[in-house]
């Protein structure tokens, strides 16, 4: 029983730790783009894409077309 006072204070400490992360990834705006890294994959070095503002929909519409045969 006596375990109790020592894994509740670290089970508080541990979900404190997780909640300041979580809040301190969405203000250094690590969630702003995630389409970047799966369309990267999708086209050669040379025609990577730096932001989701650059992908065109004549692009989108390419890769769903390429996406549908397979």
């Amino acid at each position: 029983m006596s375990i109790i006072y020592i894994l509740i204070p670290i089970a508080i400490l541990l979900t404190s730790l997780g909640i300041y992360l979580f809040f301190w990834a969405v203000k250094t705006e690590q969630f702003e783009d995630l389409e970047k890294q799966g369309m990267s994959i999708l086209f050669d070095d040379d025609q990577k894409i730096n932001t989701t503002e650059d992908i065109t929909e004549q692009e989108i519409d390419s890769v769903k077309k390429s996406s549908d045969n397979q």
